[in-house]
């Protein structure tokens, strides 16, 4: 039987915060968290991943507050700590001890900065085209990233819009779907997200470069990198830094993949990923 996004939503309220996450398959546990691009959520971002995850691990998907159908981000808080702080009390609420993950994005500079964070929470982590990082030759913010910050902005959010932005997850726009940029632009539009965007500049938080932060050097995470070559939001020379100073990471470079590779490449990913993570558990 097909995974489907109802039959696996849960929600869990963490010290005041209401998080949805989906929910599937046993074993050991893999959270996935998405990026932060308009409509993103658990689900849209990963539906091409959860079933075959599912087969081997006990794998949960959540909204980040602010996105999807979880509550929204506090105005003022700090990123990425607040949310790091965040999904380490949801593992807490959930009983677990300790996962892998995967962060995309928003979602890679959230599990870097747990793992800096609260360490005995994150056992395996991949970080695929992750925030927090800075590019070594590219331009840099990339005009997929103004388009995310300022979604909301100017004309306001249009399918449009969306369509243009999304296109950049990707090097072949044909993998975008109608049902894709439909379910995201629903979910963009909900009303406490639309009064509240989760990734529109706030003078009154603090963006935290994690690249720079003098812990990545301790760090004893196995951390495997994930980068499309062809990334126009995230650059791929945005991956030395953390390459450099991570102990124990490696990269994974993915040819003729954009920045969205668990979707335009989710049978190799799954695959790779799967190894990485089933690795630890034999070891």
């Amino acid at each position: 039987m097909s995974i489907t996004e109802e039959g696996t939503s849960r929600f869990v309220t963490v010290k005041g915060v209401r998080i949805h996450y989906n929910e599937a398959g046993s074993g050991p546990a893999l959270v996935l968290i998405h990026g932060g691009g308009p409509g993103a959520s658990g689900w849209s971002n990963y539906n091409r991943n959860i079933e075959v995850l599912a087969r081997s691990f006990r794998v949960i998907v959540p909204d980040l507050p602010g996105f999807g159908k979880s509550d929204i981000k506090p105005k003022g808080s700090a990123m990425p700590a607040w949310y790091a702080t965040k999904m380490g009390e949801f593992l807490d609420e959930l009983g677990i001890d300790k996962a892998h993950f995967v962060g995309n994005s928003l979602g890679g500079m959230v599990t870097l900065r747990l793992a800096l964070d609260r360490p005995e929470k994150v056992d395996r982590m991949v970080l695929m085209g992750p925030g927090g990082s800075i590019p070594m030759f590219s331009q840099f913010p990339t005009e997929a990233i103004k388009t995310l910050l300022f979604f909301y902005d100017g004309p306001g959010p249009s399918i449009e819009r969306l369509r243009g932005f999304v296109k950049d997850f990707v090097y072949d726009p044909s993998q975008i779907t109608e049902e894709l940029l439909e379910g995201r632009m629903k979910t963009a539009l909900q009303p406490h997200i639309v009064e509240t965007p989760p990734m529109r500049p706030d003078p009154k938080a603090l963006m935290e470069p994690v690249w720079n932060d003098p812990r990545l050097a301790s760090l004893k995470h196995e951390t495997m990198i994930v980068w499309g070559r062809e990334d126009r939001v995230m650059p791929i020379d945005m991956a030395f830094p953390l390459l450099k100073q991570i102990p124990r990471a490696r990269l994974f470079v993915l040819p003729q993949c954009g920045h969205w590779a668990q979707w335009e490449h989710a049978e190799e990913f799954n695959r790779v990923t799967a190894d990485f993570f089933g690795a630890a558990n034999a070891a």
